[in-house]
């Protein structure tokens, strides 16, 4: 009798493991495809930003216009080899979970939320120390809005950076098989900083 109440609680167990594997595999994980397709929204709209730039500057005779400041290349050039290095460091942190390293994890993930705040530092400080502001000229206001837009995008990938850290306290939370939303953070991260090159590129060197 105790035999197929054991074999009974067994069976039923079993059961109740494929309908969950089944249940899993009827509802796939798309959270990567969605922040995938959020990414590419998101580029869509510093593609129309890029092409209006682009078009202001091929329409004027003279880009910048006459009597705008000349803009200064060290504190963005620091500032631009900041935040490049900070996705070396963003992918170590991904690479230290993936072979179980939580504490590892979690100091490259400090790193690279310092350095994404040092960076957000760097553009404040440069925005008090320029010599025009947003009205100036067309140059001006297409700036203050690039960098601005940019900068809001590296704002919010320094607090999923944090949220990442603080929800990584709970032991286990993070693991070789469990880590999207470190894996999330780093993509997010990797497309501020190329978005950065192009702003960079565009605004201060051509």
């Amino acid at each position: 009798m105790q035999s197929q109440i054991i074999d009974s609680t067994t069976i039923e167990q079993s059961h109740h493991h494929a309908a969950a594997v089944s249940h899993h595999e009827e509802h796939p994980d798309h959270r990567l495809f969605g922040l995938v397709v959020f990414l590419i929204a998101e580029g869509m709209i510093f593609l129309g930003m890029f092409g209006a730039y682009l078009a202001f500057r091929s329409t004027l005779p003279v880009w910048p216009p006459e009597g705008t400041p000349e803009l200064e290349l060290l504190l963005p050039g620091v500032n631009t080899i900041i935040l490049i290095s900070s996705s070396f460091v963003m992918h170590n942190a991904d690479t230290a979970i993936k072979k179980n390293d939580a504490k590892g994890m979690r100091i490259w993930l400090t790193i690279t939320a310092a350095m994404g705040a040092i960076f957000l530092c760097g553009q404040v400080y440069e925005y008090t120390h320029l010599e025009f502001g947003l009205t100036t000229n067309l140059f001006a206001s297409a700036f203050y809005v690039l960098t601005g837009f940019h900068g809001l995008h590296v704002t919010i990938g320094v607090l999923a950076i944090l949220a990442v850290l603080w929800r990584s306290r709970t032991p286990g939370h993070y693991s070789n098989e469990k880590h999207f939303g470190i894996e999330a953070a780093e993509l997010y991260w990797h497309f501020v900083d190329v978005i950065w090159i192009i702003l960079f590129g565009l605004l201060y060197i051509l």
